[in-house]
């Protein structure tokens, strides 16, 4: 049977978050038309990205009061926006990205909507209408089957991979007529648009409580720029005020799966194991053989990190031979 499905379009500086394309991959099947809502305003400049993965309509979605830009709308005002557009397009069946801001999104849709929510999943089934997401801190993978007419769903990032599939697409420009919420976006401040997210990095090396203070991050950095990769950190180093929440990786900061995964100085609690345990590769550096995270890992080296990385930085940077 013939299914519209919408997917939450995650955009960053002027280009779609290459994670969102194995999300396209993930909803696409053959009978289904996917629906693209976007909310910078450049529905325009996706479309190509969009339909090259198989998306036939991309929704220019635009709502949350007269004079807001797209992009400045509040979260309140968007959710009510994109569940008018869910209701004006006859949708059912709504995938986003189980990032920070598409957890958030996709909960208010899910509750204006009343509609089943899950998130962080790891594989989806629409024809059983069955998906799998980790649970109790990751200790568990479980399987759900979904009922009712309706289902929002936020997939972990990079577990699907992206696979092309084209198709025209044309750009559907709609505006709802939602007013301003009680919330309102005084200002946007943008990183770096070459950044890469941590849910999106395919490498990523973490220091934990072992890094002993902020500079000392830089000796993760400069590795990190060597391998091409991003730093991440514990709960542990953000709760200390050495760096942002940002950099949290864990259930109560970001959920990765990288190719490579490098933790420097973690124990492992099981909090953050649960955040990424999806990781291709895991290579734990820690002084304590007997650390939760050197029994979980692929490759563990007993020593201390402040020795290892600047040697693993050095051979990265040697010329080939």
């Amino acid at each position: 049977m013939t299914q519209k499905i919408a997917i939450l379009i995650e955009t960053k500086g002027a280009r779609v978050k290459p994670a969102m394309l194995g999300v396209i991959t993930a909803a696409r099947a053959q009978d289904h038309v996917l629906y693209g809502l976007v909310a910078d305003g450049a529905g325009e400049n996706h479309r190509d990205t969009l339909a090259r993965f198989g998306v036939e309509k991309t929704v220019n979605l635009w709502g949350g009061g007269a004079g807001q830009k797209p992009g400045e709308v509040a979260p309140d005002a968007l959710a009510r926006a994109v569940v008018q557009a869910l209701d004006h397009f006859q949708i059912d069946i709504v995938f986003g990205l189980a990032s920070t801001k598409g957890k958030d999104l996709l909960a208010r849709v899910a509750a204006l909507w009343d509609a089943p929510l899950a998130l962080d999943c790891l594989s989806v089934d629409l024809d059983n209408d069955i998906i799998t997401k980790t649970q109790y801190s990751g200790k568990t993978i479980a399987t759900f089957r979904l009922s009712g007419a309706r289902r929002v769903l936020g997939l972990r990032p990079k577990v699907f991979p992206a696979a092309a599939a084209p198709t025209s697409g044309e750009v559907l420009n709609w505006r709802s007529d939602v007013p301003a919420g009680p919330l309102e976006v005084l200002s946007v401040e943008s990183g770096d648009p070459d950044d890469v997210a941590l849910s999106e990095a395919d490498i990523i090396i973490a220091g934990g409580r072992a890094m002993g203070n902020g500079e000392n991050f830089q000796v993760l950095k400069a590795c990190a720029r060597a391998l091409g990769g991003v730093v991440g950190a514990s709960r542990v180093a953000v709760d200390s005020g050495w760096v942002p929440h940002t950099m949290q990786v864990g259930q109560t900061g970001t959920t990765v799966c990288p190719k490579l995964y490098i933790a420097c100085g973690i124990s492992g609690a099981v909090q953050h194991f649960a955040g990424m345990k999806t990781a291709e590769v895991i290579v734990a550096i820690n002084q304590d053989p007997d650390a939760p995270l050197m029994q979980g890992c692929d490759y563990g080296i007993v020593g201390n990190l402040f020795e290892i990385v600047p040697l693993l930085t050095k051979a990265l940077k040697a010329p080939s031979e």
